[in-house]
């Protein structure tokens, strides 16, 4: 890996102590990093510059996301080290692996038909919680030749700077939405299987899982709403299913008690059958109720979309932490 050939864009808001690991994993390193703040008050800035990272604040007076910071950050970079080819994107709360930037850098320059590569997230703490369980098992991805990335991940630069980078209005759902304007230029994407990254969900209470699930939702409105239609149908089938079953059976359910009564209710019976069907593929009581009680709250996130877009508002980034 020539020295100048990489950079790396970590962002973050008050992370504090997973900033720390991120930054560490990385420095001294041959990569240029830049760590791009959402406006932090837990000092976060300072301690990415005393750790040897190039440190960019966003205005606070626009609508901050990920994927405009991840853009500031790109352009930084870019004034940097103009001739960097790679750049690896990282969320503050993410540990980079040992050796995994060197394997993801050797395959984008062996195989000149991919834009991106990505590898394994684990979750730091699965033990610590079921949220952060249900988080590692949403990380295990299949390896190979994929149709989108995360939040971590390897772009090769010309890529990703001939699309413009990321959509910066979208407050989440960013990197499969880029993945698939590369994948319609030529592009693709894939996954090895390494592991490339610690990441720490932090996740012990119910509400932040919810928040986190309402934020899912309105990933899936908006994408659906962009690349809904063929050949993509990007995201299509998960908006239906959350609106179907987080809001289309309570509503039928009160529409049939209005009008036979509490008979009306027989409907419901379809939770707990799904809640069986879950059960039988997990083997998780728990898992399976989550899985239920998810598609309310992705439900709210795909109306909560659709409404700010009919009335020409632009979506609030959903902070779960």
């Amino acid at each position: 890996m020539n020295e100048h050939s990489l950079g790396v864009v970590a962002i973050g808001r008050n992370e504090g102590e997973r900033l720390r690991r991120c930054l560490q994993s990385l420095l001294p390193g041959p990569a240029v990093v830049v760590y791009v703040d959402s406006g932090s008050d837990d000092g976060s800035p300072e301690l990415a510059r005393q750790l040897g990272a190039e440190v960019v604040a966003l205005d606070m007076a626009r609508p901050f996301t990920a994927a405009r910071a991840r853009n500031e950050g790109f352009q930084r970079l870019l004034q940097l080290a103009p001739d960097v080819e790679f750049v690896q994107f990282v969320d503050g709360d993410c540990e980079v692996v040992s050796g995994w930037l060197p394997v993801a850098v050797d395959f984008l320059q062996r195989h000149p038909a991919y834009a991106v590569v990505c590898g394994r997230r684990r979750e730091r703490y699965p033990e610590r919680s079921i949220y952060n369980r249900m988080c590692d098992q949403e990380w295990n991805t299949p390896v190979g030749d994929a149709k989108s990335c995360g939040g971590d991940a390897l772009f090769r630069v010309s890529a990703f700077q001939a699309l413009g980078g990321y959509r910066n209005g979208l407050i989440a759902g960013e990197e499969p939405e880029l993945c698939i304007r590369l994948r319609q230029r030529g592009w693709k994407v894939h996954r090895l299987d390494h592991d490339m990254t610690l990441h720490d969900a932090a996740m012990t209470r119910l509400g932040q899982w919810w928040k986190r699930s309402v934020r899912a939702g309105h990933a899936y409105g908006e994408g659906a709403w962009l690349h809904g239609a063929l050949p993509e149908r990007h995201w299509v089938r998960e908006t239906l299913r959350a609106l179907v079953w987080g809001a289309g059976i309570p509503l039928a359910a009160a529409f049939l008690v209005a009008g036979f009564g509490a008979s009306g209710l027989a409907l419901l019976v379809v939770y707990p059958l799904q809640w069986l069907r879950f059960w039988a593929r997990s083997r998780s009581f728990a898992l399976a109720g989550f899985l239920v009680l998810g598609k309310f709250a992705e439900a709210m996130g795909v109306i909560q979309f659709h409404a700010g877009r009919l009335a020409g508002r632009g979506g609030r980034i959903i902070e779960y932490k």
